[in-house]
């Protein structure tokens, strides 16, 4: 069977292959009747991102979709972080995903983890387990605490997890967005514009996605025989940028030429400092960030980042949550959604 790809989409719909892409991958700008049509054009065809999801849902109108677990009908997500902003990928992957899980008969409910509760290593108070068929774990980046929850019973799927520095992996399956290939792709571009100096801004230890975005950097520099300098790679957070790092290597003209940060939120704060520093982006120093957050592309400049496909990422999630339920014995599976990078003025178009 041929493969249906965007384009046939496009073609069959008599629309521009930008537009059905935009619907599949939730990018926006699309009026909801027109999202609707496209995905349901999408199904009919067979398109990979779909074909299992509706298979699934349509089973489970019928009667004969996934056994329950104990009856339960609720996707417990666990998160230890607030991003209800529409400013955080996860908002809007949730988004997709809630829905998606709405077709097959299963409720979202979503659950917070305090510090509290990760320090002693209890469950939340609203989370009840005999409800749930499922957990979902989004930015829970504690080990033994996600481990904890993998010796519940219920199958288990994270969404980014704890770096894996030492070796280890949990038992479960897990989902991450394509953390390589758009940072590779920056740094060989910029490499070839005579851009050397290149610097990551990033806490590589917060979690596994900024571990491979920093090691995709360094392997990148390394097999282009371009020097990585320490003094240009600053482990810090969102809300930790050490200031007094950058006004050092400013005041010295010490700064790299480009700075590749773990997220958008980190290369904000970057572009305020340098900005309070007296140095502009990016007639000075160049900045990109990761997850094309909706802020990246109202400041000034406009940010440089990787486009993180929610629509994608939230489809490939119901499809390991039901396959875990439906076949609770498979391997644990990891698997990764595209990335796009995405040129802006940040980086002197």
């Amino acid at each position: 069977m041929k493969r249906v790809t965007i384009q046939d989409i496009a073609d069959a719909l008599g629309i521009s292959r930008n537009t059905v892409s935009k619907a599949i991958n939730n990018s926006g700008g699309l009026a909801d009747a027109t999202r609707d049509r496209i995905l349901k054009k999408a199904v009919e065809m067979g398109y990979k991102q779909f074909s299992y999801v509706s298979m699934l849902a349509d089973e489970a109108a019928a009667g004969t979709g996934m056994p329950l677990v104990g009856g339960a009908r609720e996707v417990a997500l666990f998160t230890g972080s607030f991003f209800t902003q529409t400013n955080h990928f996860a908002s809007l992957m949730v988004d997709g995903l809630m829905q998606e899980l709405q077709r097959m008969g299963y409720a979202l409910k979503m659950h917070f983890v305090s510090p509290a509760d990760i320090a002693a290593h209890t469950l939340p108070a609203t989370f009840i387990k005999e409800d749930a068929a499922a957990i979902l774990c989004i930015e829970m980046f504690d080990y033994a605490y996600d481990e904890m929850l993998c010796g519940l019973g219920l199958p288990v799927l994270f969404v980014d997890g704890p770096n894996k520095l030492d070796g280890s992996s949990l038992p479960a399956d897990q989902l991450y967005m394509d953390n390589t290939t758009g940072i590779t792709r920056l740094v060989g571009d910029m490499l070839a514009r005579g851009v050397r100096r290149i610097g990551f801004v990033g806490n590589y230890e917060h979690c596994q996605s900024f571990f491979e975005r920093y090691t995709a950097y360094r392997t990148a520099m390394l097999l282009a025989g371009a020097p990585v300098r320490e003094e240009w790679c600053l482990k810090c957070n969102h809300a930790h940028l050490n200031n007094e790092r950058f006004t050092e290597l400013a005041k010295e003209n010490r700064l790299a030429q480009l700075y590749i940060c773990a997220n958008d939120f980190i290369a904000l704060d970057v572009m305020q400092t340098l900005t309070q520093l007296g140095r502009s982006v990016p007639g000075d120093v160049m900045l990109a960030g990761f997850d094309d957050a909706p802020v990246s592309r109202l400041v000034t400049p406009a940010l440089t980042t990787i486009h993180i496909h929610t629509q994608a990422m939230a489809f490939s999630a119901v499809q390991l949550l039901m396959t875990r339920l439906h076949e609770p014995n498979l391997d644990c599976r990891t698997v990764y959604t595209e990335s796009e990078l995405n040129y802006r003025d940040s980086t002197r178009l």
